[in-house]
């Protein structure tokens, strides 16, 4: 009777407190991307949320409102030496990344000091290091959130980040000179 008993209890304990590895693959998988611009080195890492046949901006990113464009841990950004943003100066350093996304117009696009944080909750204009306007484009889908340098050329490069069909693009410079 007691066997009777214990039995689907134990079953339900061990279902439910399986390591993730014995429950499947997480469904955003980390990445990675770095650049060498000029003598600055630039790296980003993030979690790369798929879209899984889901309406993506205005839906489950709603506008108007800070999103964090990554999963799990918020996406980190870091800069080994100033660099321009756009035309905005960013001291080296490492920070996270945020987006307000619009139905029209320009975005917001963040970068926050905290960092080594979840991806939410948004942790305050506060500890904000820079906001830019940013136009959003369109370009061909891609499944997974990504980041990427599309274009370098010797001091100058263009960060880019997309997921679906729905981009923003960004100039950066970096005129540190080895002395």
């Amino acid at each position: 009777m007691l066997r009777r008993i214990l039995a689907p209890l134990v079953t339900l304990w061990l279902l439910t407190s399986a390591p993730l590895s014995a429950q499947g693959y997480p469904p955003s998988q980390r990445g990675s991307v770095s650049q060498r611009v000029a003598f600055t080195d630039i790296s980003i890492a993030y979690g790369r949320p798929t879209a899984r046949g889901r309406a993506l901006f205005g839906a489950l990113v709603p506008w108007d409102s800070i999103w964090h464009p990554g999963a799990d841990l918020a996406t980190q950004i870091t800069v080994s030496r100033d660099i321009t943003l756009e035309g905005t100066p960013v001291a080296k350093g490492t920070y996270t990344v945020w987006l307000i996304p619009r139905a029209t117009g320009a975005w917001t696009f963040i970068l926050n000091r905290k960092k080594n944080i979840q991806h939410t909750p948004y942790p305050g204009a506060a500890y904000d290091a820079l906001r830019l306007e940013v136009m959003p484009d369109q370009a061909s889908s891609v499944e997974s959130l990504t980041y990427q340098f599309p274009m370098v050329l010797r001091d100058e490069a263009t960060l880019r980040l997309q997921w679906g069909t729905t981009g923003v693009a960004m100039k950066i410079k970096a005129p540190y000179r080895p002395e």
